[in-house]
C-alpha cells in the first residue's frame, strides 16, 4: 500500500496509470503517494489530474526533477516533463499543491539570497521576467505571500521546474538549494501561477 502523508480535506484526485495512453494498471489517488512502487507499479507512465493541482517527482519520497500537474491527461512522460533540460521517463511519487489558488498568488523575488538587493513583487505569468523588467536571468531567494507558483529555468517555461508554494517552509526560499532537491543553480527565467 501507498505510504499517504495527512492533509487537509480538498478537492483533490489524480488517477494513475502504468502504461502509456491510460492503459494498464489503474490506480486512484486523493492524496500523497511517497513511493508507486509499494502499490505494486514500477513507474508512472500516463495520468490523468481530475481535481487539484499536483506535483510530481522522478524518485520516491519527493524527490528528484519536479512536474506540475493540472488538470487534464497526461499520455505520455513528455506530456508532463515538457522541455525539461534533461529528459526523466519517470515519476514515483506524487502530492497534492494544497495552497494552489490561481486568482490570489503573490510572491516577492530578490536578487541575493537570504531576501537581500533589489526586490520585485509578482502576482502575474511571466514567460520571460527579462522582457518584463528583471534584469537578469538568476533569482537569488523568494518569499511566497500567497498561492503557488511554478518556476521554470528558461523563458518560455521550459527547462527544469521549481514549485514555490506558501504553505511550504514558511513560504520563504532563501536559496536555491531550497527550491528542489535537483536544484543545482540561481537561474529562473519565467513564473507562472499554478491553476487549481
Amino acid at each position: 500500500m501507498a505510504l499517504t502523508n495527512p492533509m487537509p480535506m480538498g478537492p483533490w484526485k489524480i488517477t494513475v496509470y502504468d502504461q502509456e495512453y491510460f492503459q494498464g494498471r489503474r490506480m486512484e489517488f486523493t492524496a500523497s503517494c511517497q513511493n508507486i512502487m509499494e502499490c505494486g507499479m514500477d513507474n508512472i507512465r500516463s495520468l490523468k489530474v481530475e481535481c487539484g493541482a499536483w506535483v510530481g517527482y522522478e524518485h520516491s519520497s519527493f524527490c528528484g526533477q519536479q512536474f506540475v500537474l493540472e488538470r487534464g491527461d497526461y499520455p505520455r512522460w513528455e506530456s508532463w516533463s515538457g522541455s525539461n533540460a534533461y529528459h526523466i521517463e519517470r515519476m514515483m511519487s506524487f502530492r497534492p499543491i494544497c495552497s494552489a489558488n490561481h486568482k490570489d498568488s503573490r510572491m516577492m523575488v530578490f536578487e541575493g539570497e537570504n531576501f537581500i538587493g533589489r526586490q520585485w513583487e509578482m502576482c502575474d505569468d511571466y514567460p520571460s521576467l527579462q522582457a518584463m523588467g528583471w534584469f537578469n536571468n538568476e533569482i537569488g531567494s523568494m518569499q511566497v505571500q500567497s498561492g503557488a507558483w511554478v518556476c521554470y529555468q528558461f523563458p518560455g517555461y521550459r527547462g527544469y521546474q521549481y514549485i514555490m508554494e506558501c504553505d511550504c517552509r514558511g513560504g520563504e526560499y532563501k536559496h536555491y538549494r531550497e527550491w528542489g532537491t535537483h536544484a543545482q543553480t540561481f537561474q529562473i527565467q519565467s513564473i507562472r501561477r499554478i491553476q487549481q
